[in-house]
């Protein structure tokens, strides 16, 4: 239950995937949620409200009292990210800035390139093979070069890919998408154990993270514990709830995978194929981030199976 003397978080981007989870899981807490959207939601959880002005009206969003967190949730367009992905985030920076609150921001693994190891802690070299792996490695060093300088805290979380909360996941346009023709599709080599998040997991982690009494170190990165499972192993769980659920017809389940030969052909005309060929990397390389050093400071942190959260997933 919300009261007003409950802490103020500010949520941009709460419309997106990860936004709209982080909005749920602030608001369980007892958190007092400002959702920033493009256009109100259909519905809003008790204890938050909308806040309709542009990411970029720094001037309205700064005008919130009380607020501890900023939680940026805000993705630019995937074939804009050279345009928008730094000065976006800036303004968000700002937003925190001014308002005296932690910045928290949703890390991801671009940053470790198509050499990467197996197992990703946060001291692991940062050597991204990448555009877009360069852009979060220089968004993160501006969080630490504004730390070190006393004009803001950061939090970053990094996670594996994303699942769960709302549609637009390879899970979904990608892998499930063709289930109810009786067809899964694997963007990678089957064998190749691969890092998933469930969303609703990583944003109660946030609200941990922002709830750690002590305010810490000016910038701080952590991983957060992914489910870790080759391609075969998440096909073939994701088959029997399938069948279970009732969303696949009967009789033998087609397996296949993705043409990225041609996709890459095709990016030199259909930009959104250029730029998920430049990842392709992702379903090749086996990763996995160890979360130990976040569970030691937070404690035991939200961790739900991978059939439950996979089952809670197909279903809607």
């Amino acid at each position: 239950m919300t009261t007003a003397s409950a802490p103020r978080v500010l949520i941009l981007g709460a419309n997106g995937r990860f936004g709209a989870a982080a909005t749920q899981a602030f608001a369980a807490a007892g958190w007092q949620v400002l959702a920033q959207v493009r256009r109100p939601p259909a519905m809003l959880p008790t204890g938050a409200q909308a806040v309709t002005a542009a990411l970029s009206d720094t001037t309205a969003l700064a005008a919130a009292s009380g607020v501890r967190a900023v939680v940026y949730a805000a993705n630019p367009v995937y074939t804009r990210w050279a345009a928008d992905l730094l000065p976006m985030a800036r303004q968000g920076m700002a937003v925190a800035e001014r308002l005296g609150a932690v910045f928290m921001l949703p890390g991801n693994v671009y940053n470790f390139g198509a050499d990467m190891p197996t197992a990703l802690r946060e001291d692991t070299p940062q050597t991204a093979s990448t555009r877009k792996g360069r852009l979060r490695i220089a968004l993160e060093a501006e969080l630490q070069s504004r730390a070190a300088s006393g004009r803001l805290r950061s939090t970053v979380i990094r996670a594996g890919d994303f699942f769960g909360s709302g549609s637009g996941t390879w899970l979904d346009q990608a892998i499930t998408k063709s289930l109810a023709k009786g067809k899964l599709v694997y963007p990678g080599p089957t064998d190749r154990v691969h890092a998933w998040t469930y969303l609703p997991d990583l944003a109660q982690a946030f609200v941990r993270a922002a709830t750690r009494p002590e305010p810490g170190p000016a910038f701080r990165c952590w991983h957060h514990r992914s489910h870790d499972v080759t391609g075969a192993e998440l096909l073939d769980m994701i088959e029997r709830l399938a069948r279970e659920l009732g969303l696949a017809p009967h009789g033998v389940i087609r397996r296949g995978g993705l043409p990225w030969g041609v996709i890459r052909a095709g990016g030199w005309v259909v930009p959104i194929w250029r730029e998920l060929a430049e990842m392709a990397y992702l379903w090749e390389q086996p990763h996995t981030l160890d979360g130990r050093a976040m569970a030691s400071a937070l404690g035991p942190l939200p961790h739900t199976p991978l059939n439950v959260a996979l089952r809670a997933t197909l279903r809607r």
